[in-house]
């Protein structure tokens, strides 16, 4: 029976996320309310604004049902998922999600102007290992846990980790046309459950 992955869709870039998995051949839902996590398997995270994020999770009674769901269930965070997902925001005090043993820093890189895109080095890939990252207003991962593996690199910072059944990057893949890291979330997170 195929996975029914989850998007979720209170704020940012989640239609393109959905576009890269159409590209794949794999069918999505946005994820709205908790009601709609109740029939997923997986959950994409997107970008947006990280503390807008959080607001809407809570405003829409959605906080514990994400942090429920993404205890045990796969979950993709990517820029400002990555952050609600981390368990230390070390320039900010609202309250994340806590799953991820990572600290980060919003706006890692500087502002809006300052965003870029260059290489991203995922081992995993084999001898095509290099990845467009585009890092628009991205964290920077200060430090990660023991259970935190990374899986990529930009220069030598570590820009994207797994542990358990989380994946999350600093980057946005769904402005690519690069569809490997949702391929690799999908074989390597969701065809496992």
């Amino acid at each position: 029976m195929a996975k029914i992955i989850g998007v979720l869709a209170v704020q940012g870039d989640f239609a393109l996320h959905r576009k890269m998995l159409d590209k794949i051949g794999v069918s999505s839902v946005v994820v709205r309310t908790a009601e709609d996590l109740k029939n997923c398997d997986a959950l994409i995270m997107p970008g947006g604004e990280s503390t807008t994020f959080l607001k809407l999770l809570n405003r829409n009674n959605m906080f514990d049902d994400v942090r429920e769901f993404a205890e045990n269930k796969p979950v993709m965070g990517t820029c400002a998922g990555l952050i609600v997902l981390a368990k230390n925001v070390v320039n900010d005090t609202f309250t994340t999600l806590s799953l991820l043993d990572i600290s980060v820093e919003r706006n890692g890189y500087g502002r809006q102007i300052d965003s870029f895109i260059d290489d991203v080095i995922v081992p995993v890939f084999k001898e095509k290992n290099k990845f467009s990252g585009v890092f628009i207003r991205a964290p920077r991962i200060i430090s990660i846990g023991k259970n935190v593996e990374p899986v990529g690199f930009y220069n030598d910072e570590i820009v994207m980790v797994k542990s358990n059944n989380i994946l999350a990057l600093t980057f946005h893949p769904e402005l690519t046309e690069d569809t490997r890291i949702h391929r690799y979330f999908l074989k390597e997170f969701v065809d496992k459950i």
